[in-house]
């Protein structure tokens, strides 16, 4: 499987736009993406991933104003992205109405990141549109720590990001769809940190 360095995101984007799954570092985990605007990219995804097409799957955006373009963001939750993004953590919001149907079917949420290195956003403004992202494993099984484990679990990924990860555990989730901000999964942010941003 082909390896890239991180000066030849031009061929991992034209991977993507060709409805490609590849596999990135990013500051948590090790993830496999594909793109968000194409239906064929998410069930190719899944079936490496070896997931159902009807299960969630988070996006990562470019920027805020990504963000704001598939989800909705109140007050609460733009002070969160400003303190927290780009950064390991992962909100859980409300769709926009314009997000087609096959992005988490059946649902009306989203989750959403923030590209975490240059690297990453450079990615996803080549590719055109912002990227299913999930963790570099498949369903059900330990998290892949290295580029030779990301292989062996899924042998028929289009290419591989060479680079180097930071936490080693997954992001922290934040359900901002009610009143009250709920944290789905634990992780490098803690429900402290979230309270102490909200209050400042």
């Amino acid at each position: 499987m082909q390896r890239y360095s991180q000066n030849e995101i031009d061929k991992l984007a034209d991977i993507l736009k060709n409805d490609g799954v590849i596999s990135v570092p990013t500051d948590t985990v090790y993830g496999l993406c594909s793109r968000m605007n194409s239906i064929q990219a998410r069930n190719n995804l899944a079936i490496i991933k070896n997931r159902p097409t009807s299960k969630s799957i988070a996006v990562m955006c470019a920027d805020e104003e990504q963000i704001k373009s598939i989800a909705i963001v109140n007050k609460k939750v733009e002070k969160l992205i400003r303190t927290f993004m780009p950064g390991p953590i992962t909100l859980i919001l409300l769709k926009s109405s314009n997000v087609p149907e096959y992005i988490n079917p059946g649902s009306v949420e989203i989750g959403v990141r923030m590209a975490t290195s240059k690297i990453l956003e450079d990615l996803i403004r080549k590719t055109g549109c912002p990227l299913f992202m999930t963790s570099a494993n498949k369903s059900g099984e330990d998290i892949c720590t290295n580029l030779n484990e990301i292989e062996d679990a899924c042998p028929t990924l289009n290419g591989m990001l060479e680079g180097n990860i930071s936490f080693g555990k997954a992001s922290t989730i934040v359900d901002c769809t009610k009143d009250d901000i709920k944290i789905l999964r634990s992780g490098p942010i803690s429900l402290e940190q979230i309270i102490n941003a909200l209050d400042s």
